[in-house]
């Protein structure tokens, strides 16, 4: 991945947001700008030029970061970050220091201003502007989401073979995650959600002890991570057949998945996706049973911009991947959710799964 070009464009816009650099904390956001795979580091990046920039970690990271980052100089530090990016931006002579407010406590940022007050440095908040460079995948990060996408396919093929009654949504959920390592994942990207019967009512439910039994819808939320990139897949399943109720609510959450793909184009606000998945389900009378915004960025973290929520105003950039996820959810008797990641590409949307939307009875 070239590191170098992400900075690049990172410091052309930094030079209009009147600072000398950028210090980086929030930990996709180093990864994406410099390679780290760590669990700490920071990366202070100047702008406006092609300024070698900064990264600290601690000895933990001495030889990890030296295969990781380069073109960067790099600090080791054994007693947290302040001594070196004091050092840092006395070496790239910086008055004016970017930070990340969503990312940085109030604890650090007091730290921050004691070490870097007296070398004459201003704290100055900047944030998102990283976060929006992510938006747009490059083919490199294409490509680590598909792999993760088709990891994800076959955990979710084999796992269907694997439903037995009896089994409970604990068994099952590791089973899912333990399919998906096989497949060639990194591990799970997030903690997995399987909800059999009433408990798929709960949009985010955590699995229990429920068994699994004839009749009832199963959903299954999962993702995984290839190369620290993170697939975002929901599928609700039968296990027998269902109450014909849930067979309807299948049908209409499938139909507003499709308006909702059909409305993501390049340059389309996100709440323009959400209205018209919404709007399938308001005219079939379940308007109130949707009650979550149809999707958000996925690259990095699971959940990123750009999102496609009620009254969204992100708007869609060629490259970004988002998913696409309406759900119905009626307490006592179940729910249906169904989520793909789709491509934003020139000719419309490119759904990423490849497996069915339709109902699979088993």
């Amino acid at each position: 991945m070239d590191h170098h070009a992400r900075r690049a464009r990172l410091r052309d816009r930094l030079a209009e947001r009147d600072v000398d650099a950028l210090l980086v904390t929030h930990l996709p956001n180093v990864r994406y700008l410099t390679g780290f795979g760590g669990s700490y580091g920071l990366a202070v990046v100047p702008a406006g030029s092609d300024g070698e920039g900064a990264f600290v970690t601690d000895g933990r990271y001495d030889e990890a970061s030296s295969r990781q980052v380069a073109g960067l100089r790099r600090w080791i530090s054994t007693d947290g970050p302040e001594r070196p990016l004091a050092e840092a931006c006395r070496a790239l002579g910086v008055t004016r220091l970017g930070f990340e407010p969503s990312h940085v406590t109030v604890a650090m940022h007091g730290r921050l201003g004691e070490a870097l007050g007296p070398e004459g440095v201003e704290l100055v908040g900047v944030d998102g502007e990283v976060e929006h460079l992510r938006w747009t995948k490059d083919a490199d990060e294409m490509a680590l989401l598909a792999a993760a996408q088709e990891a994800a396919d076959v955990a979710f093929e084999r796992v269907l073979e694997m439903l037995a009654e009896g089994r409970t949504e604990r068994e099952v959920a590791f089973d899912l995650e333990a399919a998906m390592r096989v497949a060639g994942a990194e591990g799970p990207g997030f903690d997995s959600i399987v909800a059999f019967g009433e408990n798929a009512a709960e949009p985010h439910h955590g699995p229990t002890g429920r068994p699994l039994g004839r009749g009832d819808v199963v959903k299954l939320d999962f993702g995984c991570s290839v190369g620290g990139y993170v697939c975002d897949t929901t599928r609700t399943v039968a296990f027998g057949e269902p109450p014909g109720s849930l067979r309807e609510i299948h049908e209409v959450v499938r139909r507003a998945q499709q308006a909702g793909i059909d409305a993501v184009a390049v340059g389309v606000a996100g709440g323009e996706p959400d209205r018209a998945a919404r709007a399938v389900i308001e005219e079939a009378g379940y308007g109130e049973r949707f009650v979550h915004s149809l999707g958000h960025g996925v690259g990095l973290e699971v959940h990123e911009g750009p999102y496609l929520r009620r009254g969204g105003t992100d708007v869609l950039p060629e490259g970004a991947v988002v998913t696409v996820e309406p759900g119905i959810y009626v307490p006592g008797l179940g729910g249906v959710r169904i989520e793909d990641m789709v491509e934003v590409t020139a000719a419309g949307a490119r759904p990423m799964p490849r497996t069915t939307r339709e109902l699979i009875v088993l």
